[in-house]
């Protein structure tokens, strides 16, 4: 007698995340319907779990109908110590990088092979870039992911490495012995420069934020127009607001000389 392979069924907390990751920023607000065909549930499975997430205050309904996140399930997710606790030490250096350059500034967290972006700073004349709060993007091409590549375990840099590389523009590390060597040289210096590998008219320059551990915990970097782009004069304005994120974050090693090395 032949055996079946059957997955064993989904527990109803696995089925609520399906719902709530049916939800993107392509797709905001759904239809009962959009969200059943989007998280792979039958519709009365979905309309049982959208309702209880309604009540609770996960879930909000417009007036056509549709669904959308709610400001209960973001007030939760706002405690995630590296989202919103990051973000409050981080933002007055922010700020006063913001205020030297008058270009995005942005933080950065990695989340497995991918980071996050958990704040950003821009202004009316600001290259346009292609990042939002709570957004995701690849670790080899820009310059908070090289940071975050850079100083993450060696299983996930050789994870990255061995996988194929996705380009943007003619300008993405996509080799991966070339991106190994970049990874050494943002691991020396301490800077990592992302020279139009996202957008061709933009230059990233970031640099690490370091934790109480001195392990590197978030990127923060200035994006600039390509054209009017110096990574070398921006270096040190860059490095020394991540030095004081750092310091607030308890790091030994940013109470320390400006030119100590990061702790590898």
């Amino acid at each position: 007698m032949g055996s079946r392979n059957t997955r064993p069924p989904r527990s109803l907390v696995s089925k609520t995340l399906d719902v709530l990751d049916a939800f993107s920023p392509e797709h905001p607000a759904l239809t009962l319907s959009d969200i059943s065909s989007r998280s792979g549930l039958p519709l009365t499975t979905t309309h049982r779990i959208v309702k209880d997430l309604t009540a609770w205050g996960a879930l909000e309904r417009n007036d056509d109908g549709r669904y959308h996140i709610g400001l209960h399930l973001w007030e939760v997710a706002a405690l995630a110590p590296r989202g919103l606790g990051l973000r409050e030490v981080a933002l007055p250096y922010m700020e006063d990088l913001y205020g030297v350059t008058q270009e995005n500034v942005q933080l950065a967290v990695r989340e497995n092979v991918e980071l996050v972006f958990v704040e950003r700073l821009t202004g009316r004349h600001a290259v346009p870039v292609r990042t939002r709060v709570g957004g995701r993007f690849a670790l080899h091409a820009t310059g908070v992911g090289l940071v975050l590549l850079a100083f993450a375990p060696h299983d996930v840099q050789e994870q990255i490495l061995a996988s194929p590389l996705e380009s943007w523009t003619e300008k993405t590390i996509a080799d991966p012995e070339m991106l190994r060597r970049v990874l050494a040289d943002v691991r020396r210096t301490g800077i990592a420069v992302s020279d139009r590998q996202v957008t061709m008219d933009a230059v990233s320059v970031a640099a690490p934020i370091l934790g109480a551990d001195d392990g590197v915990v978030a990127a923060l970097s200035v994006v600039v127009h390509a054209d009017d782009a110096d990574p070398v004069a921006l270096a040190p304005a860059v490095r020394t607001a991540a030095r004081g994120i750092s310091r607030a974050l308890g790091s030994p090693s940013a109470r320390r000389r400006p030119d100590s090395p990061i702790p590898r």
